[in-house]
């Protein structure tokens, strides 16, 4: 149990979150007035975690209006003034005046602490909106001079909230005390959640459900115990009824208020699975090269859809661009055109389509969790680049042509390339996988002329046959090491 003192009550461990909820503890217990910001994409349970953390008891709450307009806004934050007690006389029309109402109401409360809490705050920041100034002054001149309030702000468009709050160049400069990103569960939490309600799946169907899901707490709450995940994975995506049939169009258009340019973005990284350059991504989606692309990947990063990395020894000083969100990729294989059989996802079963994409899906989850294959090769405390790397064929310098999707640089001079490979059961390297990952080192020591030593790693959910094409390897990682904390 955790106890948030100052009236929030006793509040259940929420798995995953315990780190978050401290800092939400340590607000409440402070000596001064808090300024908190949380922040994470869509689903990923920012409002779930702050309502749980206080008992849902608030001085005053208030959520932003998607797509609504500055009257729209305001109104909205009247209603909610209301909600909470407080009597106005007329409606604010700027946010100058609708914060007076909000300092009326906190001077009338008696509660020891007065926890604000203002959900979706990006949402309420409309075009020629005096929103920003308007917080600014709130805080600056009145809130912080107290010690009784605990202001929450929280934002799914993790963009905004980045450039316009904890970046902030005005008068929110170094303002917030606390700032609460909050990740998507890893393979360890959505365990533990699997678990807690009782779900009843092993490892391997709780790495395909991840595979599909990602760590998005959300999603799998819609997960029934008395379903096989093939049969929960139809219902939620491929029945007559899905639930969540529409999330990929309601997912973007919720985070962006202009999304086309954002999917085509991501539309052409769903095809390339190794990235893409800022200059390839141009090209392929004929967006205009200005400053606003760079924004819209940044934006993209922000949110968790892609990540940027650097190849190794990255000689042409490109930084890569490639989708990593499960659930995104997992759209744009099969519900882009969504099939019509309400059974499809069953049917699909081990047919070559699904272990095309289980290989996929399995490479993405080793790339959301470096830490863990760190911590089992034993280097978790060893400064680490982590990286990808790719040559062309050229016969005249002996390159056959090679790509490897993790490499680890390691400080203490040695350089993991990682081979991974998704299969039910302990995989088999055979002569020609043998051949080809002899190949790939060869390439790597040839076209970089690295002085470190270079391991070749095999990431498989069940480990190796300990065959006699194995011994090339220096070392594995399982799906359990995958699962560690």
């Amino acid at each position: 149990m955790t106890h948030l003192e100052a009236g929030a009550g006793e509040v259940d461990v929420i798995i995953g979150r315990e780190r978050e909820i401290r800092e939400l503890q340590e607000a409440m217990n402070s000596d001064r007035s808090e300024f908190i910001a949380v922040y994470g994409r869509i689903r990923v349970g920012k409002t779930f975690l702050v309502q749980e953390s206080f008992r849902y008891h608030f001085s005053f709450r208030h959520a932003g209006v998607l797509h609504g307009n500055r009257a729209e806004q305001l109104h909205a934050f009247s209603a909610s003034l209301k909600d909470a007690g407080f009597s106005a006389e007329t409606q604010p029309e700027n946010w100058f005046q609708a914060f007076e109402q909000l300092k009326d109401l906190i001077r009338n409360s008696a509660e020891e602490k007065k926890v604000i809490f203002i959900d979706e705050l990006s949402w309420m920041d409309t075009p020629r909106s005096d929103l920003m100034k308007a917080l600014e002054h709130f805080w600056n001149s009145w809130a912080s001079a107290r010690k009784d309030i605990v202001l929450i702000i929280c934002s799914s468009v993790t963009s905004w909230m980045v450039s316009k709050i904890i970046h902030n160049k005005g008068g929110l400069y170094h303002r917030l005390t606390h700032r609460i990103s909050l990740q998507p569960f890893n393979l360890h939490q959505c365990e533990e959640y699997a678990i807690s309600q009782g779900l009843g799946f092993n490892r391997n169907q709780l790495l395909e459900a991840y595979m599909i899901l990602g760590g998005v707490p959300f999603y799998w709450t819609f997960l029934k115990k008395e379903y096989s995940l093939a049969q929960n994975i139809d219902a939620l995506f491929f029945s007559r009824n899905a639930e969540l049939k529409d999330e990929f169009n309601h997912l973007f258009a919720s985070l962006f208020k202009s999304p086309q340019d954002y999917i085509r973005i991501v539309a052409v990284l769903a095809q390339r699975s190794q990235g893409m350059t800022r200059r390839e991504l141009l090209k392929a989606t004929g967006l205009n090269g200005s400053g606003r692309f760079s924004g819209k990947l940044l934006d993209l990063e922000n949110c968790g859809f892609i990540r940027s990395f650097d190849p190794f020894q990255n000689v042409k000083k490109e930084t890569m661009y490639q989708l990593t969100d499960s659930f995104t990729i997992f759209y744009y294989h099969f519900l882009e055109n969504r099939p019509r059989d309400v059974h499809f996802w069953t049917n699909q079963l081990n047919t070559p389509r699904m272990n095309t994409w289980n290989g996929l899906a399995f490479e993405r989850i080793c790339l959301l969790h470096t830490d863990q294959i760190r911590a089992a090769l034993g280097i978790a405390g060893v400064l680490t680049t982590v990286s990808s790397w790719t040559c062309k064929e050229e016969p005249e310098k002996g390159l056959h042509g090679s790509q490897v999707d993790l490499v680890l640089s390691r400080n203490d001079h040695v350089i993991n390339l990682l081979e991974m490979k998704y299969s039910d059961k302990p995989y088999a390297i055979t002569k020609a996988v043998e051949k080809d990952l002899i190949r790939k080192k060869n390439d790597f020591l040839l076209s970089t002329r690295t002085t470190s030593a270079v391991h070749l790693t095999m990431v498989t959910p069940h480990g190796l046959v300990p065959n006699q094409y194995a011994k090339e390897i220096k070392s594995q990682v399982t799906m359990d090491h995958l699962f560690a904390p």
